[in-house]
């Protein structure tokens, strides 16, 4: 201990004992007066069958229904806190999809099932291997809906002051849902958000796109294919979706291509890609077409490459995420005799972590290019900053969040 200043150390100790105690009186406080302030269970419960009686739901059917709801489930609570560690590549996300049993177990239910899809098809305009796409990702062919009581995990994230008001009408629609006689109270299982049957739809989608597909005066998402099957279509359907094209395909760049032109907010024509220098990922010309699509980079410059079309933009109206909406386009293709994804990184990726997403919005920030409250979300706001940064540095305006990206923005923020 010899050279230590101990007056220093002591009153640094006291500082950080002080700040200590303040943030945990501060927990302390924020607890209890938060405590005082929410209403009880009990109470709120009464409040809300109240309002569903002036909505006109029947007294027989919230007698039935609010009995069974319980208490806030605390794991609700925990998994609608909780964010991964790390964010997924997308190598791990398509591998944990996209796997050969589930490859050939999907040809075999398009057979099974060929005579439904194609009525289906001329239905609704939407092929049945999209359908047999969403339906493996969204509860992998049925096997698997939520183990939870819709109506306790919706109470308990409507009692939850932080989204409330969403889950509040969620949990009115799925009551009433429950009292247009579609479901039994004791059958409404789901996710732990409420997502409900084999194409895991919110109450609010079941009311605005659920459809009665075997004509027996109820909608059953939860048992009937063919509600599940029509219900998934007609969303898809009013979502945007063309019977006549293909979701998007793999495709190789040019050498010199400018990055600042990938991303789906710019939309050109195949045949524009095509001039270009845009390929298939064969190697062959994209040909000419008046279709419009979007270069997507889902693993940044070095990894694959996709040009998405405007199924794959209404795709991501079922679900924003650029991995979803290519894993079921490229789930789909296989299912039809597509191959595999050509093009991977040379290395493998290393994820990110929430801290270090953290870190790489913080060091943006400080470079005074915005990106807002740092959040760990790799959002759209930050991958504009990203691109924004690259830019500056001359690197390609990709968007995407390496490790190596991160660990040169360190590099330049210490130098700095």
């Amino acid at each position: 201990m010899s050279g230590t200043n101990l007056p220093s150390l002591l009153i640094k100790s006291l500082q950080s004992f002080t700040l200590a105690s303040c943030l945990i009186l501060g927990t302390l406080l924020s607890t209890s007066s938060y405590a005082q302030e929410q209403q009880p269970f009990a109470d709120w419960l009464a409040d809300l069958r109240n309002e569903a009686l002036a909505e006109g739901i029947s007294e027989s059917l919230l007698d039935e229904a609010l009995s069974v709801i319980e208490e806030p489930i605390p794991r609700v609570i925990e998994l609608d806190k909780s964010q991964p560690e790390f964010v997924q590549t997308f190598s791990n996300y398509m591998n944990n999809r996209l796997s050969q049993a589930r490859i050939e177990r999907g040809q075999a239910l398009l057979q099974e099932h060929s005579e439904l899809f194609s009525r289906i098809y001329r239905e609704y305009g939407v092929q049945p291997h999209y359908l047999v796409s969403f339906w493996a990702l969204e509860s992998n062919f049925g096997d698997y809906t939520g183990g939870f009581s819709v109506l306790n995990a919706l109470a308990t994230l409507a009692y939850d002051p932080r989204r409330s008001g969403f889950f509040r009408n969620e949990l009115l629609t799925a009551l009433k849902i429950l009292d247009a006689g579609h479901i039994s109270v004791e059958d409404m299982s789901g996710s732990w958000a409420g997502a409900m049957g084999q194409c895991q739809f919110m109450p609010s989608t079941f009311e605005h796109y659920a459809v009665d597909g075997d004509n027996d005066g109820r909608i059953d998402i939860w048992n009937s294919l063919p509600d599940v099957f029509a219900s998934a279509a007609n969303f898809l359907s009013e979502s945007g979706w063309r019977s006549d094209e293909r979701w998007g395909r793999e495709v190789t760049l040019p050498q010199e291509f400018d990055f600042t032109q990938s991303g789906t907010a710019n939309r050109k024509t195949v045949s524009e890609w095509n001039a270009l220098g845009v390929m298939r990922a064969n190697g062959n010309p994209l040909g000419n077409s008046s279709i419009q699509g979007s270069i997507v980079l889902p693993a940044g410059a070095s990894g694959p490459v996709f040009l998405a079309y405007n199924n794959f933009r209404t795709t991501m109206v079922w679900n924003r995420s650029t991995y979803y909406a290519i894993s079921v386009g490229h789930l789909a293709d296989r299912f039809v005799g597509g191959g595999e994804i050509q093009h991977w990184p040379d290395t493998e990726e290393r994820a990110l972590s929430r801290i270090e997403v953290i870190e790489l919005q913080e060091i943006l920030n400080s470079m005074g290019i915005d990106v807002g409250s740092p959040d760990g979300i790799l959002g759209s706001r930050t991958r504009g900053a990203i691109r924004t940064f690259q830019e500056e540095s001359g690197l390609p305006t990709d968007g995407y969040a390496s490790y190596d990206l991160l660990d040169m923005m360190r590099i330049m923020a210490i130098s700095e």
